[in-house]
């Protein structure tokens, strides 16, 4: 008879777990038989033994079967699912959902996204900055506004791998969350449950991530693109950047306002590029053509408007004003905004995205426990780069915070984070490594 004690003291002892373990602990997590205090027990096990490829591909299919399935089965085009493992500053989905769509290829986006932990909140909470918008829809609803529309970016449901809701908050507040093994489950039994055919995965490098260095991001990477593979999806992983801000906004209503930018064809160079890139190996992965076409494709859906007008078409259809995506003005505005100057002149070196995503954090844009609310006006607009050069007294961000308090520890956590220098740094590329 399996006891999680046994199961537990036998990762500890870093010994391979056997089929029944994994399936025995995955089902006690999902009827809730086994009690929180033993389920951090053993992701904790696990963060310092580690898994084998075996056992995360056997933790991953006990995860995806824990719940339903979503078929999509009204939707007759290649379904390609997008995730990222997190940053500072990413509101790459609220681009590349749009962008795919507008691309009119026969290629569809269902997006499940989540509420963020930490520095700001996740996308559902960028897109609901707008007005209106609830993007806790039926399974129904999903399905049409897909059908419709080519993509939808919506709540994830709690039948789709419900054993990764729970692993996935106790792992928030048991200091596992940067563990690979666990991230790989997590992130592919979402993807392999969703129904998608293709799986385009963004992992993150850097100060702002969980993988702080390259190996890591190359050692998760690589581990997802296995288990998609052995699943039979295609899967591709492209490794990106996180050592700085991803574009110039970090926080809710400015990040959307920034998505918008970019939707317009006007937004940050490095933000742009990515998102064109993620969209054309979205495009790619579903055979639409070849990767230089692939890449035209996506860059047109920006100047000709297409894009933007259906990330117009989703706020409408999740009950927002779409009036906000046209005219960025009706966004409402925080009630202190103070600004970081540079006390000498020189290079910017170092944005340290870490610290700028402490500073969002607590001006407000950000949540430490779950439903806990953030203000969606709350942020921090770069108005430099890595590699510009600046004159001292010149403003090297605006931050955004509902009280003077909020707006001056931010400030602090802000001051830490650049880094001005007598030589401008190497750049660096965006995109690192495609898996």
């Amino acid at each position: 008879m399996l006891k999680m004690y046994d199961i537990i003291t036998k990762k500890q002892q870093g010994r391979e777990l056997n089929e029944d373990e994994i399936a025995y602990f995955v089902k006690g997590v999902t009827d809730q038989s086994i009690p929180d205090y033993q389920i951090s027990a053993f992701l904790m096990a696990v963060w310092f033994r580690g898994m084998t490829e075996e056992e995360t591909l056997i933790l991953t299919e006990c995860m995806t079967d824990s719940g339903e399935t979503n078929e999509l089965l009204s939707i007759k085009g290649k379904k390609v699912d997008k995730h990222s493992t997190g940053g500072v500053g990413d509101k790459v989905s609220l681009i590349v959902g749009p962008m795919v769509a507008a691309a009119n290829k026969g290629v569809y986006m269902p997006k499940m996204a989540g509420r963020g932990l930490g520095f700001t909140g996740g996308t559902l909470d960028k897109l609901e900055s707008c007005t209106g918008v609830s993007t806790e829809i039926s399974a129904e609803e999903f399905e049409s506004i897909t059908r419709e529309l080519g993509f939808c970016i919506a709540g994830q449901s709690k039948r789709l791998s419900p054993a990764d809701g729970r692993m996935s908050a106790l792992r928030d507040v048991t200091g596992t969350a940067n563990c690979i093994p666990l991230i790989a489950a997590s992130v592919m039994s979402k993807k392999l449950a969703s129904g998608s055919e293709c799986i385009v995965l963004d992992v993150k490098c850097g100060s702002g991530s969980f993988c702080k260095t390259m190996r890591e991001a190359e050692e998760l990477a690589r581990l997802m693109v296995r288990i998609g593979a052995k699943e039979k999806r295609k899967t591709v992983a492209l490794i990106t950047d996180m050592s700085s801000p991803l574009g110039c906004a970090v926080g809710n209503s400015v990040e959307l306002i920034e998505a918008i930018r970019v939707l317009e064809g006007r937004g940050n160079e490095r933000l742009t590029e990515l998102c064109i890139t993620v969209a054309a190996n979205i495009l790619y992965a579903a055979n639409v053509a070849d990767y230089e076409s692939c890449v035209a494709i996506a860059e047109e859906t920006l100047y000709d408007g297409s894009a933007l007008d259906k990330l117009a078409s989703l706020v409408e259809r999740l009950g927002g004003d779409k009036r906000y995506i046209y005219d960025t003005s009706l966004f409402e505005e925080s009630n202190v905004t103070a600004m970081l100057v540079a006390e000498k002149s020189g290079y910017v070196t170092r944005i340290d995205a870490y610290e700028v995503g402490r500073a969002a954090s607590v001006l407000g844009a950000g949540r430490d426990r779950i439903g806990e609310a953030i203000d969606p006006t709350a942020g921090i607009i770069l108005n430099k780069h890595v590699g510009d050069r600046i004159e001292e007294g010149e403003a090297l961000a605006t931050l955004q915070a509902k009280t003077i308090e909020r707006a001056q520890s931010g400030m602090e956590y802000l001051f830490r984070a650049v880094t001005i220098g007598d030589l401008p740094p190497e750049e660096n590329k965006i995109v690192l490594k495609v898996i």
